[in-house]
């Protein structure tokens, strides 16, 4: 990168904002990949091990993963060029249409693009130049990516949430967001939260009321946040969730026994906790200790 973009990107915040705006919306034309083909790819590697177990010969699959095949429409199988994958711009120019046979496009996936470039704005803003931007973003895009998924298909992938841990204890070796002992215990602290209050449900109850994936996914925050902010991170996460759940029982008459992803509540409170989680709790310890 030439140095003068580099010395504009450090002490000018406009040109950061915009930059990561423009990497947010790309990340989030890949994001759309991931969400989409993710999940796919577990269910190709579950049926290889269930073979495997049987003594069967592993299905023969073509190549799938989130590089090839080339994009393409589900429904004429279109190969989507590069002038029709520009991130928002390109579903605007084809009014959320298939350029080969018309088929409607989800608007989902512009707003995808949107959000990601939106959160990662804001994240240059608030973070400035420096190792905990790199962080944020790192964090934000994860969080949108377990946020759709699970809202499809009530998963929240270990490819994403155990990487992710590791991801803020590395930041964290220097402190960025966190001392270190803080991170791990966080990290300890998200899982055994979480693992407690499904193991008390389900003695309770004989029902599970949550996945695995969702301790891993707190355990991530807490490595990113550390432990203190993490009573923000569960409460606000809990809130919204109960408040969310009830209106879906109440208005969209969802039913009580369909399970609803928690995954979601808990990448918005944690972007949360990342932004804010330290000064709320610095301010709540200070006013009632």
């Amino acid at each position: 990168m030439p140095l003068d973009l580099m010395d504009a990107l450090r002490t000018l915040p406009p040109v950061l904002v915009t930059a990561c705006a423009a990497l947010g919306l790309l990340v989030g034309s890949f994001l759309n990949v991931v969400i989409h083909r993710l999940p796919k790819m577990m269910e190709r590697e579950w049926a290889d091990q269930c073979a495997e177990l049987k003594g069967d010969a592993a299905p023969k699959h073509a190549t799938y993963n989130l590089i090839v095949p080339r994009s393409a429409c589900p429904q004429c199988g279109h190969r989507i060029s590069a002038i029709e994958n520009v991130p928002v711009l390109s579903w605007l120019a084809l009014r959320g249409k298939c350029r080969g046979c018309g088929t409607r496009i989800s608007v989902r996936y512009p707003l995808v693009e949107a959000l990601t470039g939106a959160l990662s704005a804001y994240m240059a803003w608030h973070f400035g130049y420096g190792a905990a931007l790199v962080g944020a973003l790192i964090f934000t895009w994860a969080a949108v990516a377990l946020t759709f998924i699970d809202l499809d298909t009530t998963l929240l992938p270990d490819d994403i949430t155990l990487p992710l841990i590791w991801i803020g204890l590395l930041f964290n070796l220097t402190g960025t967001f966190t001392p270190l002992s803080s991170a791990v215990l966080g990290a300890v602290a998200g899982y055994m939260a979480l693992w407690l209050v499904y193991w008390g449900f389900k003695l309770l109850t004989g029902k599970e009321g949550m996945g695995f994936g969702d301790f891993k996914l707190l355990a991530a925050i807490g490595a990113f946040v550390g432990w203190k902010v993490l009573p923000f991170v569960i409460l606000a996460s809990s809130v919204v969730g109960a408040i969310v759940g009830v209106l879906l029982i109440v208005f969209a008459r969802h039913g009580r026994s369909v399970p609803i992803p928690f995954g979601p509540y808990l990448a918005a409170a944690g972007i949360a906790g990342l932004l804010w989680g330290a000064p709320i709790t610095d301010a709540w310890l200070r006013n009632n200790l």
